[in-house]
């Protein structure tokens, strides 16, 4: 998060290490605001937050908010999600990002959310990035986000959306 705030003057702190949120909200959007909520009254200070994941056509949205507990491991994970699209045709696919900002009493104060329309391919391709960025394929850029340079993935993901309509308004914030 802090490289989509680098222009501004501050500078981000990670949550509490004792502090355990449990991710009880049915969408990322509510996800993002418990965590930022939760961290905002624990710390006493302003929290931002995000949760995002990635969302398969065929498989009726899964893995969803449960993206990061689809398998034990990035590579378990995408085995999985290969597995269950088996020969399916449609490959369609969404990352999703939901980004909260809450003020120190815990109340939320502004929320963003940027979708990067995708489809999956057969099978991984590119080193870079984690999750399901090698198999995560963006027709725009003709590249997976694993291929992508960081500047490149940076602009154009769910969370580089995301951040693109949080930023504007964050002067609102006084």
């Amino acid at each position: 998060m802090q490289a989509y705030l680098a222009d501004l003057d501050c500078e981000l702190q990670l949550k509490p290490p004792e502090l355990e949120i449990e991710e009880t909200g049915d969408t990322f959007a509510a996800n993002a605001c418990l965590k930022a909520s939760q961290v905002a009254k624990v710390t006493g200070q302003w929290a931002i937050a995000d949760d995002s994941g990635l969302q398969v056509d065929a498989l009726g949205g899964a893995p969803g908010i449960y993206s990061a507990r689809y398998g034990s491991t990035d590579g378990n994970r995408i085995e999985r999600l290969l597995q269950e699209l088996g020969n399916e045709q449609n490959r369609a696919a969404q990352f999703v990002c939901a980004v909260a900002i809450a003020r120190p009493d815990g109340e939320i104060a502004l929320q963003a959310e940027g979708i990067c329309k995708g489809e999956i391919l057969l099978a991984p391709c590119g080193v870079g990035g984690f999750g399901y960025d090698p198999i995560f394929y963006v027709p725009q850029q003709q590249l997976t986000f694993a291929q992508m340079e960081p500047e490149i993935k940076q602009r154009c993901s769910h969370r580089g959306k995301a951040f693109a309509q949080l930023l504007p308004r964050l002067s609102d914030l006084a």
